[in-house]
């Protein structure tokens, strides 16, 4: 498979909207994929980010090469389907210059490793091929919880 749209991508990705932060695959290899994010001024984030200069938050640039990573990894490894990826680390994340309502961000992920239920990703983000950001993302795999499950020991808060 090359490429995917977007109800194909909801197939494999748990998110929906306001949270579904991919539009499109483009490629996708045995261990990297290029997908796009269509950023739109309606998206809830530039309400308060920032009135009168809509910027997209940087987390929301993470969580959209996230996703994306998502993808290459369902696709390379089917045994994961089905399965819920949490981000556990960013690691080196740089961002260049703004992204705004209009941009179109083209997100390049590779996968370095994958072992048993953790997923290690360097992407990269474009906007008219200048580089907007850049991570390496660490994501663990984890069964689907249902509503009155607690979450793994793993995942759940840490007191200090």
């Amino acid at each position: 498979m090359t490429s995917m749209d977007v109800q194909e991508i909801s197939r494999i990705l748990p998110h929906r909207y306001p949270m579904l932060m991919v539009d499109r695959i483009l490629e996708i290899g045995e261990s990297s994929i290029v997908g796009l994010k269509n950023v739109t001024v309606n998206e809830p984030h530039f309400t308060g980010h920032f009135p009168g200069y809509p910027v997209m938050p940087g987390v929301m640039i993470i969580e959209s090469m996230a996703q994306v990573g998502g993808v290459l990894v369902a696709t390379v490894a089917p045994h994961t389907r089905g399965r819920i990826m949490f981000l556990a680390s960013v690691e080196e994340a740089k961002f260049r210059r703004p992204v705004v309502p209009g941009d179109q961000l083209r997100i390049k992920m590779e996968l370095i490793r994958l072992k048993h239920t953790v997923a290690k990703m360097k992407g990269e983000a474009t906007v008219n091929g200048q580089v907007v950001a850049e991570a390496t993302l660490m994501c663990k795999l984890t069964d689907q919880l249902s509503a009155n499950e607690p979450a793994p020991q793993q995942m759940q808060p840490q007191m200090a």
